[in-house]
């Protein structure tokens, strides 16, 4: 009966650890959905606080002028509402928050499948031995 609760309490270990993963993959899909609002929607800037009338931005990604790129030597002030690292920052924090939910959910699911096959191998011997006697 011991086996039987530790196994219970490896499964139960097992699956905190892949949910864990799932919440970290979760995490890293929503900075990736905010990296791709960061660049690709169109934007609005304040030329001065509480401006009735703000400048509008295309996107940084998709823009056919350059508003969002060569905007400031123009005067336009599209360019620094929306830069560049952000974006970039957002992606760079996903991928270890990707790697350790890949790693974590991996190993919780390899975890629960080794534990379940290795019940259903004692289960299939203990069928032999009782066949056998």
């Amino acid at each position: 009966m011991r086996s039987r609760e530790y196994e219970l309490d490896f499964r139960d270990r097992a699956g905190r650890i892949r949910t864990w993963g799932i919440g970290l993959l979760v995490v890293a899909t929503l900075q990736w959905v905010w990296c791709a609002l960061l660049l690709l929607t169109p934007y609005q800037v304040d030329e001065e606080p509480d401006d009735r009338n703000p400048a509008e931005c295309e996107s940084r990604l998709l823009t056919e002028y350059g508003t969002a790129n060569e905007g400031l030597q123009r005067g336009d002030w599209c360019q620094n509402e929306r830069d560049w690292p952000e974006a970039v920052a957002v992606l760079g924090l996903s991928v270890p928050v990707s790697v350790v939910g890949v790693a974590l959910f991996t190993s919780g699911s390899v975890s629960r499948r080794m534990s379940a096959h290795a019940e259903a191998m004692r289960e299939l011997d203990e069928l032999a031995d009782a066949r056998n006697a």
